[in-house]
């Protein structure tokens, strides 16, 4: 009987730094026509008969739905496995459940805690397998901001993002993001939430900036972002960051600062008055709205190329 041949390894999106910069650029192509045909009302469904997996360790709203409706229309199917839902909760081996789930569906996302996680459940995954949210890493939100970033404004490159709050999964993401695609991040911090910079000048060596003062950070900017103070799991510290982070609030004087034709993100949900004033997020600068929607069409993109790899028009 003769040896059936190993399968090839499949592509993984883990980090934003697991593709290059031509991978990127194809992917933005590719989400600016999947979203023009979604606003045309032209159905487009390459993935028929083909099944997402979905496990949520961590809670999500924009996450859930932004999968689940994105995989629907491209003609397949989504499942949802929260943790209670698998042998995980039940101390089952990461790595089994993923050589069993890998066997019965095509592509798998999973938004979860530690990085390592992931990588264990990729490294025994015979389909590709899609970072949700790590604590370490957030790249499919990253690649939303950075399409709406070039949907509105043009190509990112050379140009200057403030970052303003702490080294969480955002900012990581971002200063990877700027590593790959070739501009710089302005982040600044209260002192006890900053930057590793070992850990930034393996990311993103010359393409970073830390800055004490939020205002600095923000001048000449071409697109000013933060995140909420609290990031899931840390709620027992939600006291003392509000403390500690009341200088560094996006308010309306912060964004003069930055160019005059600046965007404002936020990767949502948000607390108005604390991260960012009111009048700054639903201001004229703010495109939020656009950068939610962009999640779908983003990922759209992403699930077709990981399954049916280079597709163009």
């Amino acid at each position: 009987m003769p040896v059936s041949a190993t399968p090839p390894a499949p592509k993984h999106f883990l980090q934003f730094s697991d593709f290059s910069r031509e991978e990127f650029d194809h992917l933005i192509a590719r989400t600016r026509w999947i979203k023009d045909r979604f606003k045309r009302y032209e159905l487009y469904q390459p993935l028929r008969d083909r099944t997402l997996a979905m496990v949520f360790e961590k809670a999500s709203t924009r996450t859930r739905v932004s999968f689940e409706a994105g995989m629907n229309q491209l003609g397949g199917i989504a499942i949802n496995l929260n943790r209670g839902d698998t042998q995980l909760s039940r101390g089952e081996p990461i790595e089994d459940v993923a050589r069993v789930i890998s066997r019965m569906v095509d592509v798998v996302m999973i938004r979860t805690f530690e990085q390592s996680i992931i990588e264990r459940f990729a490294m025994h995954s015979r389909v590709p397998v899609i970072n949700g949210l790590t604590n370490e890493y957030h790249p499919c939100q990253i690649l939303a901001d950075v399409y709406t970033y070039v949907e509105h404004r043009g190509s990112i490159r050379g140009k200057t993002v403030a970052w303003i709050g702490d080294a969480n999964n955002m900012c990581y993401t971002w200063l990877q993001a700027a590593a790959v695609l070739g501009f710089k991040v302005h982040v600044s911090s209260p002192a006890a939430y900053a930057v590793d910079p070992g850990r930034a000048g393996a990311t993103a060596p010359g393409h970073w900036a830390a800055f004490a003062d939020p205002a600095a950070a923000c001048r000449g900017a071409d697109l000013v972002t933060t995140d909420v103070w609290t990031s899931m799991g840390f709620e027992s510290e939600n006291d003392a960051r509000k403390r500690d982070f009341a200088n560094w609030m996006v308010d309306a004087p912060m964004m003069a600062l930055a160019k005059p034709d600046a965007l404002f993100m936020h990767c949502l949900p948000v607390h108005r008055g604390e991260e960012v004033a009111a009048d700054v997020i639903d201001g004229p600068q703010s495109v939020v709205w656009d950068e939610a929607e962009n999640r779908l069409h983003a990922q759209k993109a992403l699930l077709e190329y990981l399954v049916c790899g280079h597709v163009s028009p």
